[in-house]
């Protein structure tokens, strides 16, 4: 009968799953709002910081905990669990929640990867490159609510009316002003308005960066702050 209990017992810690931390030369990033902090791990180092300053200490090894992991020193604390996080001033979620302990006063908020939104209503991006081809500036942006697009891709503005269905936008018609533009910005909008024709499919290589492909080009977005 023991020996049947302690098999028992060691047949459920074998099973028992204990979240893995970090591999120790990875970096990890956290920040709060209200009040403003931020911390830093990385080559070695734990950073914390706050509009009035901040300090650091040496990282030891994380330990893990209940869903997550810990950075334990005497002045500083980083104590992450898995589990999406809004950082309550924007539409970014994040895959943690962290509270941190710094000399003594409580802290919480978010870190680890930015997730991808589950849809593009209520968003807004930055156009970085059309075809391939780097693009920058204020003219060069993309906004969603929940059913239409408007923007601009380096000169004229533009809207339509558009649906989600995973992956896939199906894109109606899209309507601009007709301002004629010097310079390559007239071909970086016909490049983009040819894109965003009929089937769009949109995908995230990362939780802050937006990939459009249809007819034979793309558009490659950053999320706007």
């Amino acid at each position: 009968m023991k020996y049947a209990l302690l098999a028992s017992v060691l047949g459920l810690a074998a099973c028992t799953t204990v979240p893995a931390a970090p591999p120790a030369g990875d970096s990890y990033r956290a920040l709060g709002t209200e009040p403003f902090w931020s911390v830093a791990i990385e080559g070695g180092q734990m950073r914390f910081e706050t509009p009035e300053g901040g300090f650091t200490v040496p990282a030891p090894a994380p330990r893990p905990s209940f869903n997550g992991h810990r950075w334990v020193t005497p002045r500083l604390t980083v104590d992450v669990t898995h589990g999406e996080c809004s950082d309550g001033m924007s539409d970014r979620r994040f895959a943690d929640t962290v509270l941190v302990v710094a000399d003594g006063r409580e802290l919480r908020g978010c870190g680890g990867d930015i997730l991808a939104p589950a849809d593009l209503a209520d968003t807004s991006w930055s156009i970085v490159a059309i075809d391939g081809q780097p693009v920058s500036g204020e003219r060069y942006q993309l906004q969603f609510t929940a059913d239409r697009l408007s923007g601009q891709a380096g000169c004229n503005r533009f809207s339509g009316s558009y649906g989600q269905d995973g992956e896939t936008l199906n894109v109606g018609p899209v309507a601009s002003t007709r301002m004629a533009c010097p310079g390559p910005a007239m071909d970086h909008e016909l490049r983009a308005l040819q894109v965003l024709r009929g089937t769009v499919r949109a995908t995230h290589p990362d939780g802050d960066t937006l990939e459009l492909s249809g007819n034979g080009g793309s558009i490659r977005l950053q999320r706007s702050i």
